[in-house]
């Protein structure tokens, strides 16, 4: 009787303790007008296409002589590395005195259903290291490259060594034999083609999105939704899980030749990590990345596993290179207290080092 009596007592608390915090969260919803992003102060300072091309505003008298030109990955934005004031990664930087270039790769529509990975290549990323290039004066800037980004910027770096002085990469999909990502081995097996025609040439972003989410279900799909509910009624924590899930869900459509051409000749052919691959006619010779590297991964990455990525430090020649490695995830990388204290300023010290 006491136990039935107990349950029922800590039952009605609970659903009273509930009923209090939903009602919380309805009015911290209420009150929010808009979830803001990359609020760091920056310049719009090169556009072409969707392309655009920003400059952060130095937070020192003095910035590092030889800018940063970062370049994210094409299905996701790069305000991840500026997603809030107390999680940015790109504030650390200009902290330090690093000089700031960040790409957004926009969103394509049909008018940019035929770009390839040449257009991007050749084309929006070498315009914009030319453009940063004459602007402060000088024959090779600093490229960091994230994920995708990563991939793309070791292929210019490889097809343009004279324009880069110090190429950084971030959780870089490198060798894509490895099996350890689930995402890896789906990739083999993918029609990207027939799924591309099905979509008229532009594959929408919503759609991979769905494939990612389906990498790790339970708890990208279910586990936080329910960790939601727990952080309704601190205003704080929900405008964090708000920002998030504005980022996760903001994905780009993808241009059809580029995506196929991804898929194929590295997720399916591996041709990067075997000096097999071609872009314009070129072969993308890993040779010719003799500038100093700097390898960064997550050792907890679903994503891009760290099999993927650990392979490239031996396959360059460069007598400068670092590879280093952080107990976190993909994610983490950027939004963690650790990319505020250990990731940012490694990097940070790493190029002004050089």
């Amino acid at each position: 009787m006491s136990v039935n009596n107990f349950d029922m007592q800590k039952s009605m608390q609970d659903a009273f303790r509930m009923s209090n915090k939903l009602m919380s969260g309805l009015q911290n919803m209420m009150d929010i007008e808009d979830v803001e992003l990359g609020t760091t102060p920056k310049e719009l300072v090169y556009s072409e296409d969707r392309v655009k091309l920003y400059h952060y505003t130095p937070e020192v008298a003095k910035p590092h002589a030889v800018p940063v030109l970062v370049c994210y990955a094409l299905v996701n934005k790069q305000y991840m590395l500026d997603l809030q004031e107390n999680r940015s990664i790109v504030k650390k930087w200009l902290a330090s005195g690093l000089d700031v270039y960040m790409i957004d790769w926009g969103y394509p529509t049909h008018v940019d259903k035929f770009l390839t990975m040449e257009d991007y290549i050749d084309g929006y990323l070498n315009n914009t290291v030319d453009f940063v290039r004459e602007k402060h004066g000088l024959k090779a800037i600093n490229l960091l490259g994230i994920c995708q980004g990563g991939t793309m910027s070791t292929i210019y770096a490889a097809l343009y060594p004279d324009k880069v002085k110090n190429l950084v990469t971030l959780v870089m999909p490198f060798d894509f034999a490895t099996k350890d990502g689930l995402l890896f081995r789906w990739s083999l097996n993918m029609d990207i083609e027939s799924m591309v025609a099905s979509a008229n040439g532009l594959l929408a972003g919503n759609s991979m999105n769905y494939g990612f989410n389906m990498l790790k279900p339970f708890e990208l799909s279910f586990d936080k939704y329910l960790n939601f509910v727990d952080q309704l009624d601190n205003k704080e924590a929900l405008m964090d899980f708000l920002r998030m899930e504005t980022w996760i869900y903001d994905s780009p459509d993808q241009a059809g030749p580029m995506l196929i051409k991804f898929v194929k000749d590295l997720y399916q052919g591996n041709k990067l990590s075997q000096n097999k691959l071609e872009v314009g006619g070129r072969r993308v010779n890993l040779k010719n990345i003799k500038m100093p590297v700097l390898c960064l991964l997550a050792q907890k990455d679903h994503l891009v596993p760290p099999a993927s990525t650990r392979p490239f430090i031996d396959a360059v020649p460069s007598k400068d290179k670092e590879l280093v490695e952080f107990p976190v995830g993909h994610i983490g990388m950027f939004v963690s207290s650790r990319a505020q204290k250990e990731i940012g300023p490694k990097i940070a010290d790493w190029i002004k080092a050089r």
